[in-house]
């Protein structure tokens, strides 16, 4: 995959590794630059529409603290590829959550923390909420993001929905075409909208639209988008699983959740009216000047709650906090 022109220069994560997992051969980044090999394991997940670079800042100050760090990109993304062409491209909640757990076995991983926010956020809720023995903790920005999908047609404040344009884009035919013929076009507006404060440059947005070029992106953006509201049906692969995300099973990891105080389509939240869907051990955490695209423009602090969540899991279980106060700031 050939750089986009004025994006070579900026840091690139890499070298880039392949394994088969499932239903994917997924490429990955592995970050085992300081401390031991067999470190703690740590899933950094990214969302739509971005890239593993959202990382660049996030997993040298993992892989320094001794974790071991592996950045891979989800299905339609980057050079990750479906191993069969029957295989459905279907970008539905259950199989990137199916995606988490398929990559750790392909690697052998146990157990493993997993740290992501938009797509990348809902795999980790999706694998936690599902397979919690697999799962040491999570960072999750905007919280519990496993989906509603009987409440789709439950409409949001106006000012909300307005935020959320390419929803409704991508469930015609007018949105397929336009994710076909400018998809790095789609992302810019998007990001402006989600992360009004940050002051990305072309060469930064270019380099994350490299991840677009794959053959599978808008078949699978397109069905995501039409699965989660209801417009779609899901593949028949991952209808068991489906069936039990729709109870809104809690997760019961230890969690970090966290709200930029930038973000221009999710509104930061104290974190009450999700409570009860993280039954284990929780803090959540204000990002000032922060977007959606939470680890990329603040990358310390997203760093910093991967390390609180090993911290929660050996807290005895009486001074386990469960939320942080409503202006509390990160790390």
């Amino acid at each position: 995959m050939n750089p986009a022109p004025g994006s070579a220069a900026l840091p690139r994560m890499g070298p880039i590794r392949r394994v088969a997992a499932g239903v994917l051969d997924v490429a990955y980044v592995a970050y085992v630059e300081h401390g031991p090999a067999d470190g703690p394991p740590v899933l950094l997940l990214h969302g739509f529409p971005y890239d593993i670079h959202s990382y660049v800042d996030v997993a040298p100050r993992l892989a320094e603290a001794g974790r071991r760090v592996i950045v891979p990109y989800l299905r339609g993304h980057g050079p990750t590829r479906f191993r069969e062409r029957a295989t459905p491209r279907s970008g539905q909640q259950a199989a990137l959550g199916q995606d988490v757990i398929d990559l750790m076995d392909a690697l052998g991983i146990e157990r493993a923390a997993l740290a992501g926010y938009d797509w990348g956020g809902r795999a980790a809720c999706v694998a936690a909420a599902l397979r919690p023995e697999r799962v040491a903790g999570i960072v999750s920005v905007n919280g519990y993001l496993v989906q509603d999908i009987r409440a789709s047609l439950a409409p949001l404040r106006p000012v909300l929905e307005a935020g959320f344009w390419y929803f409704f884009y991508f469930l015609t035919e007018r949105g397929r075409l336009g994710l076909t013929a400018d998809p790095r076009g789609v992302a810019e507006v998007i990001w402006r909208r989600n992360s009004p404060a940050w002051a990305f440059d072309d060469a930064t947005l270019d380099r994350a639209a490299e991840a677009f070029r794959n053959p599978d992106y808008v078949e699978v953006v397109i069905h995501s988008y039409r699965h989660r509201l209801d417009h779609a049906d899901g593949a028949p692969a991952y209808r068991r699983l489906e069936g039990a995300l729709a109870a809104l099973p809690p997760i019961t990891v230890p969690a970090v959740t966290l709200d930029g105080l930038a973000d221009g389509n999710f509104p930061a939240t104290d974190a009450s009216a999700q409570a009860e869907h993280f039954t284990g051990p929780r803090v959540h955490r204000h990002v000032p000047g922060a977007g959606h695209n939470l680890p990329q423009e603040a990358p310390e602090a997203f760093a910093d709650a991967v390390l609180e969540v090993a911290q929660l899991a050996e807290l005895p279980a009486v001074s386990r906090p469960t939320a942080a106060p409503r202006r509390a700031s990160p790390g």
